[in-house]
């Protein structure tokens, strides 16, 4: 019995001795010294997802825990896999559940690890521990988006036998520089995406050391350029390093990189330079990188031809050279590339006819060359072979002609998008034979006739259709089930109407719905508001005759929703509206009644527009819950009493339309804290006290300030000559006293040239194709009405062209001051209807660009300044009613004006005048003067006939009597013209003689 004992204690001990010792056998798991590393290890970290729950006593074998590997044959951990799971709430930190502490130097107790892999995890900002490059067995290093920063260490470059390298976004890691990477001769993967490296200078260097390397991304590190000097003198091809794939995008990398990159062009598949600082042509060389198959150049300020050396890469499958400022035309030798599925040529300059070389892409599947001056018809055959692999067509804004090409048997394409082109003709019906079809976009173009049901016939994966801004008249049957689903509807300045198109019932997924502009006359059916509304963000069924009341709209939208139903007939009160409404338009209706439960929209209001109705009552004061709010456009309503303090919350107002109203009171003080206003519009209200003095400082962004027709009284406070940026001034006909400062010589804006449109862009996301979600882009166009020409006119698009100032219907005196005369650009002046006296400035005629000018009503004298004639462009000139005299100076201007211009001038005179200044009178109309000067004339005509007389009567009997009655004199005169008749004889025979004699010498 006690041998027997002895026996099972000795195996016992043998075994503890096979398992404590390495190398033995792995029967027991993980080695134990390598078992307390790792919980030391986890003592280091925050693990609030339990990742590392499995690490414990309650196992007591490692090698059985979450992320660890131990070798089959020693027992010792070889691999530490632990990159942080991705959080399915991305609500949450970063999308990740990420392990949180320090990497802990217990790790150098696992002295045969070849693997670590700690991504998507947070370090808190720490830096790479040094030790690290005493793991010397490592092989695989992953710390990509760990949260580390500062210097990586070089002690890195200890890991001599490491094969894979990421660091990558690691935003605040930085590099002092890559000299250290040349002692990883045996690295062949290198990521350092989004790591700071602009300091490495000699980095392309760095990388020529690395003999094994074959992937190397350095995407937005900002890589300084290549020096050039420092350019490898290697011949092409030649390098020693054996790259193949290489990302160099997001860098500030300049044209210096092309040598460099040809060192590779044997072993290079991959290559992206996107989003660098490329600025001149493509060099010819490009077409010696013959071994690529993915080349992206995008993003760049590329100028010039597309070289004809790049059908050399007939490997290619994907090409990008779109955003760039290319020019010429597409080369014919893209047709050589034979490889390629991918073209992108889009936001270029490039001009000239597809080149009928394409069709020779019998493998493309994307074609995108939207965006350029690209001209000429489409031939139904000009991608003919790739009927079968094109997925993707984009040819949106160029400038193509002829009608849409058939596209018969094109069976998978998906997208296709013709919009914004010079296309003509009706769509062909073939269309709806795309099977797969899932974007159409022919917007914008100039197609006439009916879209019928066989149009849409077998479209049943179609998303997305844009028949927007074209002649199209849909003909539907009220049975007609459509075969798709649409998120995106855009049939603007389509005719719809005039009944609402029944079909829109049967689309339950519609994310945007633009049907504006339709010839809509019929009221909104229950349906549309219970259906089609429930999943819709955006919504335009603006400038239509829909008519009908607005139900409670607050659960009928969808998120953060954009809804425009401007320009119809909609009646009653504003209903309860959604909470998350960003875009709000209901202006141009009848709506009436009260706005108070505008008070339940949240927070993301951005525009609001109610203009145009008959809306009353009081203004709300739950301003302050809208700090996101840029344009308020209330005007034309009736809205009274006094505006709330609440509006000075308004942190981001940028347009106050509040005009013809029945506002009374004082501008609120709080008014100051919108310091991003623009465009303030408060006319015809009666709005009363002192216009504030903050004005002028605190909102220095003012282009546009209308106060006319309210009730405002004082001065003319000098803070407002503060306003650099004010184009369009208007404080006419209120009770203005005083005195036109003299600092209105400080509007800036108005002395310089420059045509201002105040535009809201605003962009939201929607569903469109196959995409998740795509950028629309809304706008807002503001508009004033400005005093021009007698009359009041609209100006929008074009109301950075007006520059005016009108302080006319007030009570202000004194003199008009000279420093007007330095706004040079001003287009409109009006002082009419004030107390105004003394002289008009004799510069005004530097008012070049002045087109109106206003000063009647008022007690200015004397004299019209001559130099008025020199403004070419004034076509409105009122000068009435003043005390003006003198003549009104000469030149076609003044004088095309009419009477009106000048009546009630007393001592005015001259043209267009009736009435002939003095000079002029006494010269023209005196009796005296015309006796005179009829007898003056009478005796200069007498003297001239007697001179003739005389001068006859002297020359002739002078001459010819003297020789009929005087013999001798007669004689020798005759004898006289005879030798001068001989002697001129002489004289020629003597030379003809000799003229003779010479000839026949």
């Amino acid at each position: 019995m006690a041998g027997w004992s002895f026996q099972h204690l000795l195996s016992f001990l043998l075994l503890l001795l096979l398992c404590a010792k390495p190398g033995l056998g792995n029967l027991t798991g993980c080695i134990e010294r390598e078992r307390q590393a790792l919980l030391h290890f986890k003592r280091g970290l925050v693990d609030e997802f339990g990742l590392l729950s499995s690490w414990g006593d309650d196992n007591r074998d490692c090698c059985q825990w979450s992320g660890v590997q131990c070798s089959n044959q020693s027992g010792h951990i070889i691999m530490l896999h632990l990159p942080a799971p991705p959080n399915e709430d991305y609500a949450q930190y970063d999308g990740y559940q990420s392990l949180r502490g320090e990497i802990s130097p217990w790790l150098l107790e696992l002295e045969h690890l070849t693997h670590l892999d700690l991504s998507y995890n947070d370090f808190e900002g720490r830096h790479i521990p040094p030790f690290l490059g005493s793991l010397s067995r490592m092989q695989y290093l992953d710390l990509s988006q760990a949260n580390l920063a500062q210097t990586v260490p070089t002690q890195l470059g200890n890991l001599s036998n490491l094969l894979s390298l990421d660091l990558s976004d690691n935003y605040y890691l930085n590099f002092g520089n890559l000299e250290w990477l040349s002692r990883l001769s045996s690295l062949r993967r290198l990521d350092l995406s989004s790591v700071d490296l602009s300091k490495a200078i000699h980095w392309s260097q760095a990388i020529n050391k690395l003999p094994s390397l074959i992937h190397l991304d350095l995407q937005n590190c900002g890589l300084p350029p290549i020096p050039p000097l420092t350019i490898p003198s290697l011949s092409h091809g030649n390098s020693s390093v054996p790259l193949v794939f290489l990302d160099l995008s997001s860098n500030p990398l300049t044209s210096s990189i092309y040598p460099w990159l040809l060192n590779f062009s044997t072993t290079l598949l991959h290559l992206d330079l996107q989003w660098n600082d490329l600025h001149d042509e493509i060099p010819d060389t490009i077409g010696d990188m013959g071994s690529l198959v993915y080349l992206d150049l995008s993003c760049n300020q590329l100028q010039g031809f597309i070289p004809d050396t790049i059908g050399k890469m007939v490997l290619l499958s994907h090409l990008d050279l779109s955003l760039n400022q290319l020019q010429g035309s597409i080369p014919d030798t893209v047709g050589n590339m034979v490889s390629l599925k991918n073209l992108y040529l889009s936001q270029n300059h490039l001009q000239g006819e597809i080149p009928k070389s394409l069709s020779n892409l019998c493998n493309l599947q994307e074609l995108e060359l939207d965006r350029n001056n690209l001209s000429g018809q489409l031939a139904p055959d000009f991608v003919a072979c790739a009927n079968d692999t094109l997925e993707t067509l984009f040819l949106s804004d160029n400038q193509f002609s002829g009608s849409v090409p058939a596209l018969i048997g094109f069976s998978s394409l998906r997208e296709l998008h013709l919009d914004f082109n010079q296309l003509n003709g009706t769509l062909p019906e073939s269309v709806g034979q795309l099977a797969k079809l899932e974007s159409l976009d022919i917007a914008s173009n100039s197609l006439q006739g009916t879209i019928s049901e066989a149009h849409l016939f077998n479209m049943s994966r179609l998303s997305y259709l844009n028949l927007s801004s074209n002649s199209l008249t849909f003909n539907m049957s009220l049975e007609w089930v459509p075969p798709f689903q649409l998120y995106s509807l855009r049939l603007a300045f389509c005719k719809l109407g005039p009944r609402f198109p029944s079909w829109l019932r049967t689309q339950n997924l519609l994310r945007e719905l633009d049907i504006s502009n339709s010839e809509i006359s019929d009221a909104l059916p229950d349906w549309f508001w219970n259906v089609t509304i429930s999943t819709v963000t955006t919504l335009s069924i603006s400038n239509n005759r829909i008519k009908g009341t607005l139900p409670n709209l607050s659960s009928k939208f969808d998120r953060f929703s954009n809804i425009d139903m401007s320009s119809n007939y909609f009646e009653g009160s504003i209903p309860q509206l959604p909470y998350d409404v960003r875009w709000l338009d209901l202006s141009n209706n009848k709506l009436s009644g009260s706005i108070s439960l505008l008070c339940t929209v949240g927070t993301e209001l951005l525009l609001l527009d109610l203009s145009n109705n008959s809306l009353s009552g009081g203004l709300p004061n739950c301003w302050a819950q809208w700090e996101s709010l840029v344009v308020l456009n209330l005007e034309n309503n009736r809205f009274s009493g006094q505006i709330p303090n609440s509006f000075g919350s308004l942190r981001s107002i940028q347009t106050l339309h509040l005009r013809n109203n029945n506002l009374t009171g004082e501008l609120p003080l709080s008014f100051k804290n919108c310091t991003s206003l623009r465009f303030i519009d408060l006319a015809k209200n009666r709005l009363s006290g002192k216009i504030p003095e903050w004005i002028g400082g605190s909102l220095p962004n003012l282009t546009v300030l209308n106060l006319g027709s309210n009730r405002f009284s004082g001065g003319i406070c000098p803070e407002l000559c503060q306003l650099k940026n004010i184009q369009i001034l208007d404080l006419s006909s209120n009770n203005m006293l005083g005195v036109v400062p003299r600092c209105v010589g400080g509007f800036t804006a108005m002395t310089k040239k420059g045509s201002l449109v105040i535009v809201h862009n605003y962009s939201f996301a929607v569903f469109a194709g196959k995409l998740p979600q795509s950028l629309r882009n809304a706008s807002y166009v503001d508009r004033a009405l400005v005093k021009w020409k007698g009359r009041e006119f609209e100006y929008k698009s074009t109301l950075g062209l007006v520059k005016s100032i009108d302080f006319s219907s007030n009570k202000l005196s004194g003199e008009i001051p000279e420093e007007v005369i330095d706004l040079v650009e001003l287009v409109s002046l009006n002082l009419s209807r004030n107390n105004l006296t003394r002289l008009i400035p004799t510069r005004i005629g530097q008012l070049k660009s002045l087109e109106v000018l206003d000063l009647s009503q008022n007690q200015l004298f004397g004299e019209i300044p001559a130099s008025l004639v020199e403004i070419s462009d004034l076509s409105v000139l009122d000068l009435s009613d003043n005390n003006l005299s003198g003549q009104i100076p000469q030149g076609t201007q003044l004088q095309s004006f009419n009477i009106d211009s000048y009546k009630g001038n007393p001592a005015l005179c001259g043209l267009p005048l009736l009435k002939k200044c003095f000079e002029d009178k006494i010269k023209q109309d005196s009796p005296t003067h015309n006796i005179e000067d009829k007898i003056q004339q009478d005796g200069n005509d007498m003297w001239f006939y007697v001179s003739v007389a005389l001068g006859f009567i002297v020359g002739f009997w002078g001459v010819c009597g003297t020789l009929l009655l005087n013999n001798s004199w007669r004689y020798a005169y005759f004898q006289f013209l005879n030798k001068i008749k001989d002697w001129l004889y002489v004289i020629i025979a003597i030379n003809m003689a000799r003229l003779q004699r010479s000839l026949q010498s």
